[in-house]
């Protein structure tokens, strides 16, 4: 986790200091640019294993009849990979015809990584793991027989075969001026109910999954930025405490307070965490949709992105 921070900070720290030439994107009129406001966006392109590792949510549970059965050394491997003999159980297999195998997956954490993440995660649907990419190479079995040609991890007893469909290549935009500050708009906007293998502090590279998808709008490419209000601090039991924490100098005549009816009041200014403004922590570009869900990868972090964090369109140009 602190290397991850640490990679947050340099990245960040060498795009501010090369934000000379960029264009701003969506900036307000009479805005002035500084590199703490704006610093400068240069974003990481996806790689192959990025499009067709990343994992997905579903509304619905996908049909599982089609799954593997075993493999050339079952039972003493359980796990197999690239270039490995699966056997498939179920209907339909072809001689040449490729298939995605899939793995639904469960939090064995019950801890929520923000308030309400297990309700959302209900209403949001299934989480998928893609695991890798067999072909059918034998059909004269009861059970096909495959050639794992890519895998992302083990493949195992029991994943689901699903027909295999390429991906959709991203585009880029060029290097702009990232907005930190950009008021709320009313553009599509939703929120990251979880991260890939249930991370819950996310940085550049990673992959993180959103209730919003084809149903409004959201297509392959698109750019969300990810905002964090510090209300959400405030709820978080951990971060929370740092609220309830002297802030005070001692030479201060009148002592400030932080939302005196949740904490204890004093003297001086009050600070209302709601009024704070509300804070963009990264970009990230949409690799996967369904009609109700996304599959992000950040390519662009000031911070630590969070599970929890929303999410709202960024109006910026592909190449």
């Amino acid at each position: 986790m602190k290397k991850t921070g640490l990679f947050v900070l340099l990245f960040a720290a060498a795009a501010w200091a090369q934000s000379g030439d960029a264009t701003p994107a969506e900036t307000p009129a009479g805005t002035t640019m500084t590199t703490a406001g704006f610093p400068t966006e240069r974003v990481q392109t996806p790689t192959y294993a990025d499009l067709y590792c990343a994992g997905f949510i579903n509304k619905q549970v996908l049909p599982d009849a089609n799954y593997i059965m075993g493999g050339l050394q079952t039972p003493s491997t359980t796990k197999f990979t690239r270039g490995d003999v699966v056997y498939l159980h179920g209907t339909g297999y072809s001689i040449g015809a490729q298939y995605e195998i899939v793995r639904a997956l469960r939090d064995v954490n019950e801890y929520e990584m923000y308030p309400g993440q297990k309700k959302l995660l209900k209403q949001t649907g299934q989480p998928y793991e893609e695991v890798g990419r067999v072909k059918v190479i034998d059909t004269r079995s009861h059970s096909a027989i495959a050639l794992i040609e890519y895998s992302c991890d083990g493949v195992n007893p029991g994943d689901t075969a699903i027909p295999f469909a390429e991906k959709q290549t991203v585009s880029f935009h060029t290097p702009i001026q990232f907005d930190r500050f950009l008021p709320a708009s009313n553009k599509v906007s939703g929120r990251i109910v979880m991260g890939k293998d249930f991370d819950s502090e996310l940085g550049t590279g990673h992959k993180v999954y959103m209730n919003v998808g084809a149903n409004q709008g959201v297509k392959v490419g698109d750019f969300f930025r990810a905002v964090r209000g510090y209300q959400a601090d405030l709820e978080d039991p951990v971060d929370s405490l740092s609220f309830k924490a002297a802030i005070a100098e001692d030479t201060q005549a009148k002592t400030p307070s932080v939302d005196p009816k949740m904490f204890t009041k004093s003297n001086g200014p009050v600070i209302h965490v709601r009024d704070l403004p509300r804070r963009a922590v990264g970009e990230i570009v949409i690799i996967g949709v369904t009609p109700t869900t996304a599959t992000g990868m950040i390519v662009f972090a000031l911070e630590d992105v969070h599970a929890g964090d929303g999410v709202e369109l960024d109006q910026v140009q592909a190449n």
